[in-house]
């Protein structure tokens, strides 16, 4: 492995801690101590991923995040929290993070889920790179997926989406007009690794909503089927 993983916590035991599990694993490892340290170094240097901490000294991890996002919109992000707070992880995911791990944890569920996620990335990389000619694009009604670009469009306008709103979009589009329980989409866009963790299709959707919708509080693209899922709707949308 050479991918660069960039560690942000304050804890010098847990970045002691994850630097040698993390390299053990084959990581190439970067730390810093604050928020104004991490953006600092992301000004010079690439990482495949970060891991950080939300408690942080001077600028906290929510804020660091909601500035990395500005700069990097594809970059994955793991939060560690000391707080067993729902908030915290709706936050953390809603500002753009990929996964959250609560202190303490086990270094090897989090070697385990930043794997995950770079296979994710590296997958998502590969389906890029398999298009050799003319643009693959979808559309319904102001929304353009383009996949050759890897974006998404509304109203010929780029939309800022993360790795995983872009994934879940995809699948959304890829199953249109059938309904999907969250067991299934939460398994196809991260893995069997996260068994269970069905609130966290339930933020992303909320959140791509947003993001897409023309009005989010009555969604028209990603419909809700009470008591099975979710359903992206081309029928009623189509031009």
């Amino acid at each position: 492995m050479n991918e660069e993983i960039l560690v942000v916590d304050d804890e010098p035991s847990i970045v002691t801690l994850l630097t040698y599990n993390l390299e053990e694993a084959g990581f190439h490892v970067a730390s810093v101590t604050s928020g104004t340290q991490a953006l600092t170094w992301l000004d010079n240097n690439q990482s495949d991923l970060i891991v950080m901490d939300l408690m942080l000294p001077g600028i906290d991890g929510l804020e660091t995040i909601r500035r990395i996002r500005k700069k990097q919109e594809d970059t994955p992000i793991i939060i560690l929290t000391a707080k067993n707070n729902e908030l915290d992880k709706i936050v953390g995911f809603e500002i753009g993070a990929d996964d959250y791990l609560t202190k303490p944890f086990s270094p090897r569920e989090l070697v385990a889920r930043i794997k995950a996620i770079l296979r994710r990335t590296e997958r998502g990389k590969q389906i890029q790179a398999t298009i050799k000619t003319g643009h693959a694009l979808r559309r319904v009604g102001n929304l353009v997926l383009d996949e050759d670009r890897y974006e998404v469009l509304k109203n010929q306008k780029k939309v800022a989406l993360t790795p995983n709103e872009y994934k879940l979009l995809v699948y959304l589009w890829d199953h249109a007009d059938h309904v999907l329980n969250r067991d299934r989409i939460l398994n196809a866009v991260w893995g069997y690794d996260y068994a269970g963790q069905t609130r966290m299709v339930d933020i992303h959707i909320s959140h791509l909503r947003d993001k897409i919708e023309d009005d989010p509080k009555n969604a028209r693209l990603i419909l809700t089927v009470r008591g099975f899922g979710y359903e992206f709707n081309t029928k009623e949308n189509a031009e």
